[in-house]
């Protein structure tokens, strides 16, 4: 009965909750004037005839007060302290228009104390009144969803961090019933055995003691303003024990102030890496972008799409997205328009071996900038589809630099890739010989600044394992790790599209910039620590009864255990201390252009060993890891 006739009044028209709030606050009103007099006279207070009117005259001056204050437009049970502020003024201005009201009809027997006594029940009153039917009304729908919830009772959960963000927390999974928190974890010793919205503060040395009291296996990170190093740190410390870890984003994305529900997510791999961002240089960010046309090859791309992401906001005259996959250029142009930013941005589907096509793109916006993204990166995609690999990373980046050059385009950046130093798989060495493409064509002209930026794996890039371990986890495994020993650097999208956009500012022309990846990670380590911190157990030999087991495929074609990102020793430092210029071999453009026939007529003809050879000829280091496994070839079908 209570439940529905709760129900019943939430479920109410709007206009009907507003009467019967407006009805509660003119008997308060009244009774809030009789129990004023009362108090002053120290008696129960019988107001003569003559001064009934009064009574009348209040309601009748607080009602239309309280409305134009808002006070029937808030939402009781969503009510919080801004809206008993509104009260104040509303009763303050009412005591004020009623005593001026009193005072101009000249009417004896009102002492000047009542007004002043009046306002502070009539604010206890209608705020009160405001705050029990919240309380009542939250409380009573908390015990009947727990009541309708005691079959299955939400999973406890404990909150690291008693701060302002951990507090937020605690309230909105209280109002969600997902999660049950039963205890903070918190490093401040001044807090240890407080107790904030009922739970206990406890430190880090209890948290084995809180585990098994409670039952949970459920831990939130709820620390956004903590530094990348300090969250590794307490990852580290966090991964012995069976919880599943998650975390709130950084204090730039909650930048609202509030915590909603939603915002909880896996643990970031960059915070598990603890790879600390350094700050940028404001000059070299705007040097090539601020007020400046900027183009994006492969802007549909992982890294393309966050270079316009980054670009859009150093303040471009446009920004040219030009993308070969029409819906990875629909869904960035629609992402980039979000913004809403007075600039124009042009989606131009395109081929990078179309050099006319891009000529003219070039010349179309005066293009100033251009970063050349678009590549086939996939190392075992591209062993097998050779052909196309080279097309479109050796011949689609010649196309682009020999664009840029005839349309006089200011400066031009290739992305390129740890897998070009030294390479055995034809991905690498198609990227390396897209480095010398640029080496050779910036020593046959000034007007086009030709600059190459070198740097390793992307977390959460289409490529990545990251995403892909993250779904073996929640499909219940295995993790498929190719061998025990291989190893990679890894950097954040955004990090890495940041020291891109540096780096291609430093160039004079020619230049290899590599970026310091800081230390490589071995990739079954990362799985490891994934299942660990996913609240799950490995599965082996010492632990059989475990949940997730790795398995080893082995190296897949091309792929190989370590990767460099240096071809020699030769490399000097620069004005930003994780941007580094290296010395590499160049084969001049007489020689290079000789080579670039010889191998477009190997990729027209579909010789792939003809191509394997000038590759390996000509990229310095380059040793297969297998047998060409092209699919055109005949035999190449295991």
């Amino acid at each position: 009965m209570l439940k529905k006739a709760i129900d019943s009044v939430l479920a109410s028209p709007r206009s009907i909750k507003r009467i019967l709030t407006a009805s509660v606050d003119f008997i308060a009103v009244m009774f809030s004037l009789w129990l004023a007099f009362s108090l002053r006279y120290g008696e129960m207070y019988i107001p003569p005839q003559s001064q009934w009117w009064v009574f009348i005259t209040a309601p009748v001056i607080a009602i239309p007060v309280f409305i134009k204050f808002g006070l029937y437009r808030a939402i009781i049970r969503y009510m919080g302290m801004r809206a008993i502020w509104t009260v104040v003024q509303a009763s303050l201005l009412y005591t004020v228009l009623f005593s001026v009201v009193v005072l101009i009809s000249n009417i004896q027997g009102v002492p000047r104390t009542v007004y002043g006594i009046q306002f502070l029940l009539l604010l206890m009153l209608a705020g009160g009144s405001r705050l029990i039917a919240r309380w009542w009304i939250n409380s009573i729908q908390s015990g009947l969803s727990h009541l309708s919830r005691s079959k299955k009772l939400a999973p406890p959960v404990i909150i690291y961090g008693a701060g302002a963000s951990g507090v937020q927390l605690d309230a909105a999974l209280k109002q969600s019933y997902q999660y049950r928190p039963v205890a903070f974890i918190d490093d401040a010793v001044e807090l240890h055995k407080q107790h904030i919205n009922g739970l206990t503060v406890y430190p880090f040395t209890q948290l084995s003691h809180v585990i098994e009291k409670y039952a949970v296996a459920d831990l939130l990170l709820a620390i956004p303003s903590a530094s990348r190093n300090r969250r590794s740190e307490l990852i580290r410390l966090l991964e012995p024990y069976p919880l599943h870890v998650r975390t709130l984003p950084s204090l730039i994305d909650l930048a609202d102030g509030k915590v909603k529900i939603s915002d909880i997510q896996e643990v970031d791999i960059a915070d598990l890496l603890g790879r600390e961002q350094v700050e940028p240089m404001t000059d070299l960010l705007q040097a090539n972008i601020t007020n400046k046309t900027v183009m994006v090859t492969g802007a549909g791309g992982s890294i393309g799409s966050e270079l316009c992401r980054q670009i859009i906001k150093l303040q471009p005259v446009a920004l040219i997205l030009y993308e070969l996959n029409e819906f990875c250029l629909y869904a960035i142009e629609k992402e980039l328009q979000a913004y809403a930013l007075d600039m124009p941005i042009c989606a131009l589907l395109g081929n990078v071996q179309d050099q006319k096509r891009v000529e003219a793109v070039c010349l179309r916006f005066n293009v100033n900038t251009i970063y050349h993204a678009a590549a086939y990166k996939h190392v075992p995609m591209v062993e097998r589809n050779t052909t196309e690999g080279v097309r479109n990373n050796v011949f689609g980046t010649l196309a682009c630099a020999k664009a840029a050059i005839a349309s006089k385009v200011e400066t031009f950046v290739l992305i390129s890739t740890d897998k070009a130093v030294r390479p055995t798989n034809t991905m690498g060495a198609s990227k390396r010989f897209a480095e010398l493409i640029l080496q050779g064509l910036a020593g046959e002209q000034s007007d086009t600044r030709l600059v190459m930026v070198r740097f390793g794996n992307v977390l959460g890039s289409s490529g990545s394992v990251v995403p892909l371990f993250r779904q073996q986890i929640a499909s219940g495994g295995p993790i498929t790790v190719t061998d025990s020993r291989i190893n990679r650097y890894f950097m954040s999208i955004p990090e890495a599209a940041e020291l891109v956009i540096q780096a291609g500012a430093m160039g004079r022309g020619g230049d290899v910039f590599v970026l310091d990846m800081g230390d490589p990670v071995r990739i079954v380590e990362l799985a490891k620590r994934m299942i660990h911190l996913s609240g799950l157990v490995e599965k082996d030999k010492d632990h059989p009864g475990g949940d997730i087991e790795i398995t080893f495929t082995g190296l897949r074609p091309g792929e190989k255990l370590y990767e460099e990102l240096l071809i020699g020793d030769n490399v000097s430092d620069t004005v930003h201390s994780k941007i580094m210029r290296a010395e590499e071999t160049v084969i001049l453009w007489g020689a290079l252009n000789e080579i670039l026939e010889s191998l477009n007529k190997a990729v027209e003809i579909e010789e792939v060993q003809k191509i394997r050879t000038i590759l390996v000829d000509n990229v310095d280091g380059f040793k297969p890891q297998c047998d060409p496994k092209d699919w055109i070839q005949a035999g190449n079908y295991s």
